[in-house]
């Protein structure tokens, strides 16, 4: 056998702690599999003194995360810190440059650095992996980068933010408010004190940016992915859905089209007889649509400390095994630079709630506005019990919902535009893409 594989763990929150518990239950199993030990030797946090519910007494303790990265007492380096600079960067790049290999969690960090970190860990022929930054404990950066490798990947989306869908999911099932459930969500530690990341649509983008590239084997850029958060989203909204029958979920979507790679993070409703609008709760979903396999879709717990931690330790058993691929499914070289595609050249359908002042031909002028554009409307419902907040509005504006046939965002915006400055709204229009299977 193999001599042991010297882990060094630097950040030893509910991931890191989960990783070494991990490693420690299934020692036994991991040797047979991976032909050597592996032991967590040396680990790196803020404090060194902190209950983590793991014995690490027999670890060395570094108080510097570089320094732990560049120890000649580890063999592997595992960052958990999180963020996109500081010494998250710095300690990935130190163990690198000291021809370690890496596992991260970091999709922040991915989604900015992905590029030339990749590049040096392939200048110093060391693997670069990064499983548990996607989806928690989804294998799907193995599925795409391996596992579907005789495939074309036509589009891949995905529910890639629990926070998110807890909150739509408890909004739709028990009739609350979009602030009741963010409240709850950050009462169960769902959510942060300052949910921004999460409800804003940044963390699905950073989850999408490097989706895509292992997708489509281009660079990542995740400053071409158009972002629109969940936090604009009404029981109305959820109930015309029902009535439509759509569920409204928070989706990354990549997809290849003849202008070349769309990237888009916004609430999107997805027809109920989809496999992605069962995934309730705070389960992630990724559906990948190929040519081989047709469309396959997988369901996981998208975070927590078991389920990254599993993740985590994939990607140390495969170093263990001697497995390097290119961290991105192909060298960093050879990765496509494609052209940006504006989210005003998206064409699909689209949901549109309006409030509209109940006089005579209003509706009418509406219709006539779509037209101009030339947006086909596929039905209009005209119901005075749906307001934002689901109650009856016997004497205000009456709320009226469209459904278009595929057309361009462009169009849309410019008859949306027409129709404000018309004065037939009271509010500023609502509007969700609608994502077919």
């Amino acid at each position: 056998m193999s001599s042991p594989l010297r882990v060094g763990i630097a950040g030893l929150g509910t991931v890191g702690a989960s990783v070494i518990q991990l490693l420690r239950n299934q020692a036994n199993a991991l040797s047979s599999l991976t032909g050597r030990a592996i032991a967590v030797t040396a680990v790196c946090a803020r404090h060194k003194s902190r209950d983590r519910g793991v014995d690490i007494s027999a670890m060395k303790w570094f108080d510097d995360p570089i320094a732990l990265a560049k120890s000649a007492e580890i063999d592997l380096f595992v960052e958990l810190i999180g963020g996109d600079e500081g010494s998250a960067r710095l300690a990935v790049e130190a163990a690198l440059e000291a021809g370690k290999p890496v596992v991260t969690a970091n999709k922040a960090l991915l989604a900015k650095h992905g590029m030339s970190l990749a590049a040096l860990a392939e200048d110093k022929r060391v693997a670069l992996a990064f499983e548990a930054s996607v989806a928690g404990g989804i294998p799907v950066v193995k599925t795409l980068r391996e596992g579907l490798a005789g495939n074309s990947i036509l589009r891949v989306y995905g529910i890639l933010n629990g926070t998110c869908n807890y909150i739509l999911s408890k909004m739709e099932l028990e009739g609350l408010s979009f602030e009741e459930c963010l409240a709850e969500a950050q009462r169960l530690g769902y959510a942060e004190a300052d949910p921004t990341f999460d409800i804003g649509g940044f963390d699905t983008a950073h989850k999408l940016a490097i989706l895509t590239s292992l997708a489509f084997g281009s660079a990542i850029d995740a400053e071409a992915i158009h972002i629109e958060g969940i936090q604009s989203i009404t029981l109305a909204d959820l109930r015309s859905a029902d009535e439509l029958g759509f569920r409204i979920k928070l989706l990354g979507v990549a997809q290849r089209t003849e202008k070349g790679i769309e990237q888009r993070v916004h609430p999107t409703m997805v027809p109920k007889s989809s496999p992605i609008a069962q995934v309730m709760g705070v389960l992630n979903a990724v559906t990948i649509d190929a040519d081989a396999v047709k469309e396959l879709t997988l369901v996981g717990p998208g975070a927590g400390g078991l389920a990254t931690a599993s993740a985590v330790v994939a990607d140390i058993a495969d170093i263990a095994r001697g497995i390097r691929s290119a961290p991105f499914g192909r060298p960093v070289g050879e990765l496509e630079v494609v052209e940006r595609i504006p989210m005003q050249r998206h064409e699909g359908g689209y949901y549109i709630r309006l409030m509209v002042h109940d006089r005579p031909g209003a509706v009418a002028a509406i219709a006539s506005r779509m037209a101009e554009r030339g947006i086909s409307l596929e039905s209009i419902m005209q119901r005075r019990s749906l307001t934002p907040r689901g109650y009856s509005a016997p004497n205000g504006p009456v709320p009226v919902v469209l459904i278009t046939y595929a057309t361009t965002e462009t169009s849309i915006r410019e008859a949306l535009e027409n129709v404000v400055a018309d004065g037939t709204i009271a509010e500023a229009p609502q509007l969700i893409r609608i994502e077919r299977e």
